[in-house]
């Protein structure tokens, strides 16, 4: 058993880094608490454990005795310890070595998939990918490769946790970082970034050197930097932001592929009125909404974007007059969104207006609006960075993105 018992340490001291010291004393004390179970008398009992030679001794008041059952019982504690100490040597490792890696990105294989999340197979350990971390638009089986950005490694009573995710912003950035060697060197920074995964994502970046041009640099040749990206991502729709300390013209890069007429700033509100022509507001607004909504995302700005038929006063509309106007305005009714927000049926609640009157403001306000097709334009409050605006009544289709 001695020599069993050196080969374990040698090995135990080796290949997982734990002492040999640490080694015997958890050997003790578990020999201790075996002898407290199988002697009466235990409290006179002592371990004594020759480093150099592995021997072990039982002593009873500082006398070494032998006892028919402590070969047997120190052969299995010694057993036990030793499978214990291998265990969290391991555990301590895994976890030492991936902790490094929160806030990179892993390649793994799919272990198993079920309804709450993917096990990831990194060879060592596994890592859970959940469910809120993953996005419609992935489709994996068991085997398959995965690449996944690590959100979180803790130690818990089973060993490392290693979380992870496919719909985290950051799993962008660290895509480009490795498609992108300019902003792997930091030529080029990513300043921002706002993503709906497995949707769209829109990226700022800024080139920190005048002769490189950080939106060519992250397309590629041919696009073939960001087509690389977006094939990892499933098909997601990549907009390449160029930043800028220039408030508006950042907002107007945020909101491409639209051309925005004119821009309104209200900087104690970090608000934007964002006006466009009649034939863009689609664009800007973009499909449900998510145009503006990650524009909003990435500048940090809430963003009110009209079209230019909306600047159209109140008492330019058809049955609405002076006298009407005011009693519009008494109501809360400041402009034709106001209008489109109510119904014929509200409107006619406001004192002086009735039922017919209603109905033709009601009317004339739609007219008001109608695109130079005859579509009605659609008509959203002001987007804030962390909410979703009303989708469009009738969007057109958005153009391609830049680095498509």
């Amino acid at each position: 058993m001695t020599n069993e018992i050196l080969a374990s340490l040698e090995y135990i001291e080796k290949e997982k880094g734990i002492s040999k010291e640490v080694i015997l004393s958890a050997l003790k004390s578990a020999l201790l608490s075996a002898c407290r179970k199988t002697f009466q008398d235990y409290e006179n009992y002592d371990i004594d454990i020759d480093p150099a030679t592995g021997k072990i001794k039982i002593l009873k008041e500082g006398k070494e005795v032998f006892h028919p059952d402590f070969g047997r019982i120190a052969a299995q504690t010694a057993k036990q310890v030793i499978i214990q100490k291998i265990r969290e040597a391991e555990r301590e490792s895994i976890f030492e070595e991936f902790s490094h890696k929160e806030g990179d990105i892993i390649s793994g294989a799919v272990h198993t998939v079920d309804k709450k999340a993917i096990t990831v197979d990194l060879g060592k350990t596994e890592a859970i990918l959940p469910l809120r971390e993953q996005y419609s638009k992935d489709r994996y089986r068991q085997g398959d490769s995965i690449r996944a950005y690590v959100t979180e490694v803790k130690m818990t009573n089973r060993g490392p946790e290693i979380i992870l995710s496919r719909s985290h912003p950051n799993l962008v950035k660290k895509l480009f970082e490795l498609e992108v060697p300019e902003i792997h060197d930091g030529i080029v920074e990513v300043k921002a970034i706002a993503r709906e995964a497995g949707s769209r994502t829109k990226i700022a970046v800024l080139s920190r050197d005048d002769k490189v041009d950080c939106v060519g640099s992250c397309v590629g040749m041919r696009g073939q930097r960001v087509k690389n990206i977006v094939r990892e991502l499933g098909g997601e729709k990549i907009d390449i932001v160029r930043y800028s300390d220039d408030t508006e013209a950042y907002i107007r890069n945020s909101l491409s592929p639209a051309e925005i007429a004119e821009i309104k700033l209200n900087s104690a509100e970090k608000q934007a009125n964002v006006m466009v022509a009649d034939d863009q507001l689609s664009l800007a607004i973009g499909k449900k909404g998510q145009n503006v909504r990650l524009a909003s995302k990435l500048t940090g700005w809430k963003l009110d974007v009209r079209s230019q038929s909306q600047r159209i006063p109140l008492s330019d509309l058809e049955g609405v007059g002076e006298k009407t106007e005011e009693m519009l305005r008494a109501a809360g009714i400041q402009s034709i969104k106001d209008i489109l927000k109510s119904s014929p049926e509200e409107l006619a609640k406001i004192d002086g207006i009735g039922p017919k009157t209603a109905e033709k403001i009601f009317a004339a306000a739609h007219k008001a609006i109608l695109g130079p097709k005859g579509g009605i334009l659609p008509v959203i409050p002001a987007v804030q960075p962390e909410e979703s605006p009303a989708e469009p009544e009738s969007p057109a289709p958005e153009s391609e993105e830049k680095g498509k």
